[in-house]
């Protein structure tokens, strides 16, 4: 049964884990559900938007959604499985883990744990012997997740910043300043500052910066293209700069996630 159609049953039982895994290229709207979200993205690159910002999921990470936090989901990698448990959140009081959203390099007892869960699918209540296991996994998390991946690029509804963010976008290989993109949208060093902090919270090299890890992100998962070549395409003109600043973001070389596509 596909995410979708599996959204209605989800919360009919609210002392049960409900497990789902899933191989998709898909796009599932605004959503949200009585339990927590425990998903590990297995190749690709998936993404969630939730209220302004946009949470980048690349392959061999895992992702928290608490419980009741609308959302959408996108999934825009052919060969991405996407492995899915919806915990009960009866006991999410416990720790200050299970009420936010977080990003994470996943290990291999995790990793295992969830491949394990593979044969199962749908609703697993607490007579089921297999109820034992999803909990343990649930009681791991907060103990095991404390390294965060923060790339969480943020965004907005405002029309001019969003004119800002599209050129920039499509342009993301050409060199910015805040001098070049205000003499582009008639805006002085001030006014644009004030606008990103405004509509975005974050300064224009901030996000500048980010936006550039997320295509990378998505070049090195879903093309064969060299880090020579990322690294030009996305604004870089020193292959050591860029990876010194992915390895910023993630504590890792870019060379390391060519294996996850």
């Amino acid at each position: 049964m596909s995410l979708i159609a599996s959204l209605p049953e989800i919360d009919k039982r609210p002392q049960s884990a409900y497990v789902l895994h899933e191989k998709f290229e898909r796009y599932i709207p605004a959503h949200k559900h009585t339990k927590g979200q425990l998903s590990y993205v297995e190749g690709g690159i998936a993404y969630i938007h939730i209220r302004n910002k946009i949470f980048v999921i690349p392959a061999r990470h895992y992702f928290w959604i608490p419980q009741g936090l609308e959302h959408i989901l996108k999934v825009s990698h052919s060969a991405t499985v996407l492995r899915s448990v919806f915990f009960y959140a009866y006991d999410d009081n416990n720790d200050p883990f299970y009420s936010q959203v977080g990003i994470y390099p996943i290990n291999d007892l995790l990793l295992q744990m969830i491949k394990y869960t593979e044969p199962w699918s749908g609703p697993i209540g607490p007579d089921d012997k297999r109820y034992q296991f999803l909990s343990t996994i649930k009681n791991l998390l907060p103990e095991i997740s404390t390294r965060v991946l923060p790339m969480a690029l943020p965004s907005t509804d405002h029309e001019r910043m969003r004119l800002i963010m599209d050129f920039i976008d499509h342009k993301i290989g050409e060199t910015h300043t805040m001098q070049s993109i205000g003499n582009r949208f008639g805006l002085s060093n001030r006014s644009l500052s004030r606008l990103f902090q405004a509509t975005l919270g974050v300064s224009f090299l901030q996000y500048l910066k980010m936006l550039r890890m997320v295509k990378a992100f998505e070049l090195i998962l879903q093309t064969d293209k060299s880090m020579s070549e990322i690294a030009l395409e996305i604004g870089y003109h020193s292959l050591s700069s860029f990876s010194n600043t992915f390895y910023q973001f993630t504590n890792l070389r870019p060379s390391s996630f060519t294996a996850y596509k």
